[in-house]
């Protein structure tokens, strides 16, 4: 399902994969256009993940998301708040949700999904990443 407004999860925010996406999903939810789809999974799964990775309180950042400013300075607020990682933690971050689905622990769930979405067929759908930029009608990233 393509949403308007809605970034890849592959979109960075000073370096980090995701938190673009989670602030899109708040902003879009507050505003009453986020599809019913979406909204089960609101400060879980991939949400959660960030959350702990960057030490915050989900609600807050809710909070903050609401009161508005641009990815950057939300950002700046959630190291303050929670923590700042270092340049090799942001490696280690983005490199294990670039992969996530892929041959680990939750690859069972993403061959359910692509199941479940008619993408069964996609053999370029390898990760949950791919997996929502297709579900949304973006392109899987380019592998080198």
């Amino acid at each position: 399902m393509n949403v308007q407004g809605l970034r890849s999860p592959h979109e960075k925010t000073r370096g980090i994969v995701y938190f673009a996406r989670m602030l899109d999903k708040i902003r879009l939810h507050s505003e009453g256009r986020l599809p019913e789809d979406y909204q089960a999974n609101l400060g879980g799964g991939f949400d959660d993940f960030c959350c702990r990775f960057l030490g915050l309180d989900y609600a807050a950042l809710v909070e903050r998301v609401k009161s508005g400013g641009s990815d950057e300075e939300i950002l700046s607020w959630a190291f303050q708040q929670g923590r700042e990682p270092s340049e090799n933690e942001i490696t280690v971050w983005n490199d294990f949700m670039r992969k996530r689905g892929w041959n680990d622990g939750v690859s069972s769930r993403l061959t359910m999904r692509k199941n479940e979405s008619g993408l069964a067929q996609r053999d370029d759908i390898l990760t949950f990443f791919d997996f929502i930029d297709a579900d949304e009608g973006r392109a899987p990233a380019h592998r080198s």
